[in-house]
Parts: structure tokens; C-alpha cells; sequence
């Protein structure tokens, strides 16, 4: 644009005064050519050929790698073949030696650090080079499942297992009651974030599974945090005022509700439960399904090999070895024996393992289920906060559950929807507008292979729902990771979050060793898979936990929470499906801090990024003609490269001729934003 401006001054032979009057005729001549001949060149040779020629396309013509080289790869711990399409990983980070083997979970994100709950407590990377993350803190303090949050310099820990406990030693807690144990929210003060202080915790009766923060706008003093607890009921002697019975004879009784915490930011270690609103209520059991063939034939393969069965929740399961050695040295302790299990001791484990099971994970008693029996859930797995709208979106045993969340200690149920192709709703996350909300179905709880080749594809997927004015929800239709994985893959869908590009439904989602996956819904009746990576199995002779827990956006990059693994940092490549620009513009939302269970409202600065994005969206769903989206794309490059008043009499211009198209485009409300990021940009 220079070299042509300065030859256009050469020419005329004039200077000084003069050059600031032809440099207004030039812009004038110069985008006269352009509205009138979209094949004029003001660019260098690169530049006109990618203005000229596009390689985008429309999702009804996604054409993933084939065969998917998902399907066959080669099984390992840390050196495992992978499979990759439309990203790029960056690095790849094994976990530090005293949580190798742990479960790595949840993440949260604050400034340059991403903090990453594991089984055995929780660790901060330093992302700030995302090729190459360094480990600030290692932080021991065992306690499952270690979902993380952050607000301002405050960390908040979930805490649900048996062996959790509140001074964070490593020993455990072998008592059934014990005053030792923690189950609820760890609070840590992380001004320092290399020396993290652990100031306060709050008990609850059934301990955090996961948990959500919410920031309310009319409360500068206070954070809320919501609590999901799915352990049984602890004893009233560990925890006064725990109460497993049913609400009809215990109107105080730990089930069929949530805990509202609320921390002064002042002085956290004054957090409290200040209410437990029974969101529950009137809902009666959701349909099931039962097993899936790939199930049946697994069961009986098991029985005929000598496994141990029992049915838990209603259906048969294969218990894992290590739940088994641990019930034969109970049998073998109860019967006052030394050393290895008989054949008598593996013969009592087999007639007593329900009620063990029972004893080990909780269970209803006959009367207890006689009282309960038809009733809904009673707790939920995960809420997703979204404060921007009012809303949450409860994933709770079998119901998705629309929040009004206006007063945040006292949430309400608008919505519940329920859905027989459903086991076990898992999470929930909601467009940008507000007006769809996705849930997750953890269909074997997240340590079974629910993506094997016979596997239904409506089974352990995302469910999509509109929202409509009265805040109903609508079932819409079904996502589900597409390619199939072996029975020594755990793989269902789980953790993951908008990708912020403008004017698009993207996620990116956790499929545990199904990998993680990029998709559109957009369309809610056609949601599409634009990118992926996948390893193999952990072990391809026997089943080990692992994949990916949680995977996430944060500024600009994609960063995943490796179960076994440790730490993934990816970064979006473009693709006919996703562009550049549109990556660029997605790139421009940035944060201070990020919990995607406190999803936050995606707002676009206006930049050439966001307008080019715009563009490339319009070419894409043939909102204009081809000819107008290349002139379009000729004056943003005009723009661009100028600055002052040549480049807001080329935006002003380019606004106007848009503005005048719109009406007659087939995407006006896109049109329409692209006037408003032209009109701005002119305005800067």
C-alpha cells in the first residue's frame, strides 16, 4: 500500500501541502476502484491471491482424515502413538514424582498460571510458555477429587474421599467416624501463589465431589461457593447434624439437596453453609436403560473367566482387581486368618460381595429404599454457573436442571428435563447467548469403556437443548466423540468448554481415552467435529485408568488435565471449517482468572481480526455474494495497512455499502455485526 501510495506522489511531481491533499484523492480514488472492480489489486502479490482464493467450507462438508487414525493406535504410558487433526499440540508435561500414578482432575485458571487438582492435592504451571509450562507448586494434600477453583487470591479444593484429611497428611484415615477427615471445601490463600497457605475448610455430610463459584455483582464482600456431594451420608458422631434418613422423616436430612457456601472475602476463614435449598423437590426416578450388548457380552465373558460380579445400582459390574484384593484381606481379617486368601475365602467374598460393596460405598437400607422408591435424584454431579444470564445448569443423576441463580444463596428449579437414553448426567455448559445449554452423560461413571464399536451413539454423549423464552428447555439432539475405542479404554464424555469464536457454538471436550474433541453446535441439530487428538491405551492387555479429565480454553490456548499423563497444551490450527481470522478473533478474549464451572459471558473487542472473521463466516454460510465478500475482504486489507483518517474513510465507506446489503443477505444479523465492528474500528 506505501510503495503505491509513494509512486501515485512521485507521479504527480507535488510535495509538502499538496501530498496531504492527493493522499485524500488517492483513498477516494482508491476506493472508488474497489467498490467498482473487485479484481483491482492494492496488495502485494500474497496478499491478492489469499483475497482472491478461499479454502473455506461449510460444515455439511467436513471430511475427517479416513480411515479415523483414532482407531488402531499403539498403547503406552508416556510414549503412546497419537492421532491429530486441526491442532497442534505444544507440550506435553509429565506430572512431578509424588503425583506420577495419582489421578490428575479438574482445572482453574488465574493470570499466567494453571492450577491442576490431582488425588494427591493440587499443582501450578507456569503457561506463560506454553511450549514449555514449569512447575511452580506441588502442593501434597491428598483428598479426592481435588476440583479447583479460583477467585481473586483465593483457592478453593474439593475434598470427598474417605482418606482425605484436614491437616493434608498422607496417611489417611482408617476410622469409620473420625474428627481427622476432611469432606468439603479446602480454601488457600494464594496471593503468594509459589507458597500457597491453607487457611480454612468447611465440612460438609457428604463431603465435595465437585463444587462451583459464583461472584454476585450486588456483593462486593462475598463469594459463593456450590457444593455437589455424592458420598454417602458421614456419621453424626464425625459430623453433628448429618442425617442419612429420608426428608419425609428427617425434614434436616444431607440428601435430596445442595450446600451454598458463603466466604467473606475479608476473612474467608469465617466461610459458612448458609443455606442447603432442596432443588429436588417433586421430581420423581427418570427412565434408564439397561445394558448395552457390548456390556452383556462383557458380563458374561467375566463370569465365565472366574471374575468377581455384583450389581450395583441395579446392574451387574465387573469389580476391579484392586477392590477385590482389598475385600479377600477383609474376609481373610474376619475370620482371624494370615497370608493369602483360600479358595473358601474367594468362595465367602463371592456370596457377601453386594452387601460389602454396600458396607464399603454406601447403600440404602430396605426401609430407606421402600421410603425413596419413584423419587428423583438426590444430589447433583456438577453445576454450571452462568451469572451473565442468571442461570446454572444442574447435571444431577438423571436430570439436567435449568437455576435461577438471581439470589445466589437461595438457587430455584425452573427447568428439569430427563431422558432414558441418559445414565448419569454429568455436567452442563451454555452457549454464549444463553439460549442453549449442553449436558454430558458419564454413562459408567468415567472408569468404563462406553465408546466400543457396538456402544450407542445417543448412550454416554452430550445432549443439546434450546432454552425458550419461559426458560424451558427442548431437547434438540445428541454429539457423541465418533470413533470407536477398545474395552481397555475408559471413554465417555466429560470436561470441557467454549472455544470463544465470534458468532459460533465451539467446544472443546474430554473424552478420558476417547481423547479430546472439537465441535460445532451452532446448529443444534447438527453438531459437528472440526478437530481432535487422541493417544492410544495406556496398556492394550488390560484395562488402566487414564485420558483426558478435563480439557479447557484459556487465552489462546487449549490446555488439558491428562489423567495419567500430566499436562497437554494444544493450539487450534485453521482449517476450511475454522479460520485464521476466526482463531484470531477467538484469541482476543482474554482473562484474569477462569473457572469454566463459573462460565463466563464471551464479550469481542473490535479489531480488524473480529471483522476479517466475520467475512470468512459470511462466505461460509453464502451470506453475501462471492464478489461482495472480495471486496469486503480488498478494503479491510486497504484499511489495515493505513491508518488516520485514510483508514476511517475506508471503514466508514465499507460500513455503508454493508449496511445497505444487509437487508437483501441471508445472514443479516451477521452483516449487521460486521457494520457495528466497522463502525467502531472507524471510530478508534
Amino acid at each position: 500500500m506505501n510503495s503505491l501510495y509513494n509512486r501515485f506522489i512521485s507521479a504527480t511531481g507535488l510535495a509538502g501541502a499538496n501530498k496531504r491533499w492527493l493522499g485524500l484523492l488517492f483513498v477516494v480514488a482508491l476506493f472508488g476502484t474497489y467498490a467498482c472492480s473487485p479484481s483491482s489489486s492494492v496488495t502485494d502479490n500474497k496478499q491478492e491471491q489469499s483475497i482472491e482464493t478461499s479454502n473455506i467450507k461449510s460444515l455439511d462438508e467436513v471430511t475427517p482424515p479416513s480411515p479415523d487414525p483414532r482407531v488402531g493406535l499403539k498403547a503406552g504410558l508416556f510414549d503412546a502413538e497419537d492421532a491429530i487433526w486441526n491442532l497442534e499440540m505444544l507440550s506435553t508435561t509429565p506430572p512431578p514424582e509424588d503425583f506420577i500414578g495419582s489421578t490428575n482432575s479438574d482445572l482453574a485458571f488465574k493470570g499466567n498460571y494453571a492450577i491442576q487438582g490431582n488425588y494427591n492435592g493440587f499443582m501450578v504451571w507456569d503457561i506463560s510458555n506454553p511450549a514449555n509450562p514449569s512447575l511452580v507448586v506441588d502442593f501434597l494434600c491428598p483428598a479426592s477429587q481435588s476440583d479447583v477453583s479460583v477467585y481473586g487470591d483465593l483457592l478453593f479444593v474439593s475434598g470427598e474421599g474417605l482418606g482425605g484429611r484436614l491437616d493434608c497428611g498422607t496417611e489417611g484415615v482408617n476410622k469409620r467416624a473420625s474428627k481427622e477427615r476432611l469432606r468439603g471445601i479446602r480454601i488457600f490463600d494464594i496471593s503468594d501463589i509459589e507458597n500457597p497457605e491453607y487457611v480454612s475448610n468447611v465440612q460438609t455430610c457428604r463431603g465435595s465431589h465437585t463444587h462451583s463459584v459464583l461472584d454476585d455483582p450486588q456483593d462486593n464482600e462475598n463469594v459463593y461457593v456450590y457444593v455437589s456431594g455424592s458420598a454417602p451420608v458421614r456419621p453424626e458422631e464425625e459430623l453433628p447434624g448429618c442425617s442419612s434418613a429420608p426428608p419425609s422423616e428427617d425434614p434436616n436430612s444431607a440428601l435430596f439437596r445442595i450446600e451454598v457456601i458463603q466466604v467473606p472475602l475479608d476473612n474467608p476463614e469465617n466461610a459458612k453453609i448458609v443455606n442447603s435449598p432442596r432443588i429436588f423437590e417433586n421430581l420423581t426416578e427418570a427412565p434408564s436403560h439397561g445394558m448395552s450388548p457390548a456390556d452383556k457380552e462383557q458380563i458374561e465373558k467375566a463370569k465365565e473367566e472366574g471374575a468377581f460380579v455384583a450389581e450395583i445400582f441395579g446392574q451387574p459390574r465387573i469389580i476391579p482387581d484392586r477392590y477385590v484384593s482389598q475385600m479377600l484381606g477383609q474376609v481373610v481379617k474376619q475370620r482371624g486368618g494370615e497370608g493369602q486368601p483360600t479358595a473358601q475365602d474367594s468362595a465367602t467374598l463371592r456370596k457377601n460381595i453386594g452387601k460389602m460393596i454396600e458396607e464399603r460405598f454406601g447403600g440404602n437400607d430396605d426401609d430407606e429404599e421402600d421410603l425413596m422408591a419413584n423419587r428423583g435424584p438426590n444430589q447433583c454431579h456438577d453445576i454450571t454457573l452462568y451469572p451473565e444470564i442468571g442461570l446454572a445448569g444442574g447435571a444431577c443423576e438423571g436430570y439436567g436442571l435449568l437455576l435461577d441463580i438471581e439470589d445466589p444463596a437461595n438457587p430455584k428449579r425452573v427447568d428439569a428435563v430427563a431422558d432414558s437414553n441418559f445414565a448419569y448426567w454429568h455436567s452442563a455448559t451454555f452457549n454464549n447467548e444463553g439460549d442453549k445449554v449442553l449436558f454430558t452423560d458419564e454413562w459408567g461413571g468415567g472408569g468404563q469403556p462406553k465408546c466400543r464399536e457396538k456402544d450407542p451413539m445417543e448412550w454416554g454423549a452430550n445432549a443439546i437443548f434450546t432454552i425458550d423464552e419461559n426458560k424451558e428447555m427442548d431437547f434438540q439432539s445428541y454429539f457423541k466423540m465418533p470413533a470407536p475405542q477398545t474395552p481397555q479404554e475408559n471413554c465417555v464424555a466429560h470436561n470441557g468448554s467454549l472455544i470463544p469464536v465470534p458468532d459460533r457454538d465451539i467446544m472443546v471436550q474430554s473424552w478420558y481415552q476417547g481423547g479430546i474433541s472439537v465441535f460445532d453446535w451452532t446448529d443444534p441439530n447438527n453438531p459437528v467435529e472440526i478437530a481432535y487428538h487422541d493417544r492410544g491405551p495406556i496398556d492394550s492387555t488390560r484395562f488402566q485408568m487414564g485420558g483426558s479429565w478435563s480439557v479447557y480454553w484459556y487465552n489462546g490456548v487449549i490446555v488439558n488435565s491428562e489423567i495419567a499423563r500430566g499436562l497437554d497444551i494444544f493450539e487450534l490450527e485453521p482449517s476450511p471449517y475454522l479460520t485464521e481470522n476466526e482463531i484470531a478473533a477467538a484469541n482476543t478474549v482474554t482473562f484474569e482468572q477462569l473457572n469454566p464451572q463459573g462460565q463466563p459471558k464471551y464479550d469481542w473487542p473490535a479489531t480488524f481480526a473480529l471483522a476479517k472473521a466475520y467475512v470468512d463466516q459470511l462466505e461460509r454460510g453464502e451470506g453475501l455474494a462471492m464478489d461482495q465478500i472480495t471486496n469486503a475482504r480488498k478494503q479491510l486489507a486497504a484499511a489495515e495497512s493505513t491508518s488516520g483518517n485514510e483508514q476511517q474513510k475506508i471503514l466508514d465507506g465499507l460500513a455503508d455499502k454493508m449496511d445497505r446489503q444487509a437487508s437483501s443477505s441471508s445472514q443479516t444479523a451477521k452483516v449487521n455485526k460486521l457494520v457495528d465492528t466497522l463502525q467502531k474500528l472507524a471510530a478508534k
